[in-house]
């Protein structure tokens, strides 16, 4: 059955919603893939780890780069600070000025290395 179309007037396949989307994705050729803006990935990323932190407590920096996890050079410095694993376990990048900048910018100028928000505008 075909149903009249209101924008373009002209005749429109009524077809039920999955078979409509099926039939539209074979259609469509993609030249190049999309890409995420960064600041979108930031803001997915900031919060995930958020809300992480609100179920429980995140893993403290030393079993982060146990793990293999590069830190960012403020988390560096709180690693090899003199503290306690509660106070290891906070969201640091929550106060952090790459994030914001990262949130916001698409090219945001920060450069250190292990910084989550580096890499996004890089990938």
């Amino acid at each position: 059955m075909r149903v009249q179309s209101f924008e373009k007037g002209g005749a429109v396949a009524n077809l039920p919603e999955e078979q409509f989307i099926e039939k539209l994705a074979r259609e469509v050729e993609l030249t190049e893939p999309m890409r995420a803006p960064s600041s979108l990935k930031a803001r997915i990323y900031s919060a995930l780890v958020q809300s992480q932190g609100e179920h429980g407590r995140l893993a403290s920096l030393s079993d982060s780069k146990r793990d293999g996890h590069v830190l960012c050079v403020f988390e560096q410095l709180v690693q090899i600070a003199p503290v306690g694993e509660a106070v290891e376990s906070l969201n640091f990048c929550r106060v952090c000025h790459a994030r914001v900048l990262g949130e916001h910018f698409e090219n945001p100028p920060i450069y250190w290395s292990g910084c989550p928000y580096v890499r996004f505008k890089k990938s």
